[in-house]
């Protein structure tokens, strides 16, 4: 099952959800791993060492530095990028399908954008 690293900005009311629909899904908070503060490329790091998806709001920097990962070849597990327009249960409804859906590795190197159907 997928697992993710949520951003330190990530509306905690969509991790909250998620884990009232699922109690499997694993949502590691940037804030509960002592990340506070630290640099998108930080967290990314993070993420990669712990094979975690990381889910965000931040789609002005994060994207850049995902990028960044993957044309220096190092590992990137996948990046979600959540509208903060998108309806909180659209969110929640898309994480959930991710992570009980996806593929071992399938999302790795990929900046996806939340929702996933329009």
């Amino acid at each position: 099952m997928l697992s993710f690293l949520a951003d330190e900005n990530f509306n905690n009311d969509i991790i909250r959800g998620v884990v009232r629909r699922d109690r499997r899904i694993g949502i590691v908070r940037v804030q509960d791993v002592g990340l506070s503060g630290v640099g998108d490329p930080e967290v990314l790091q993070w993420a990669a060492e712990n094979s975690l998806a990381v889910l965000t709001h931040d789609i002005s920097t994060m994207t850049r530095y995902a990028l960044d990962r993957v044309r220096l070849g190092q590992r990137m597990p996948g990046l979600f990028e959540a509208g903060r327009r998108v309806p909180v249960a659209v969110t929640i409804d898309d994480i959930v399908l991710l992570a009980t859906c996806s593929l071992d590795r399938e999302w790795e190197d990929r900046i996806t954008y939340l929702p996933l159907r329009s």
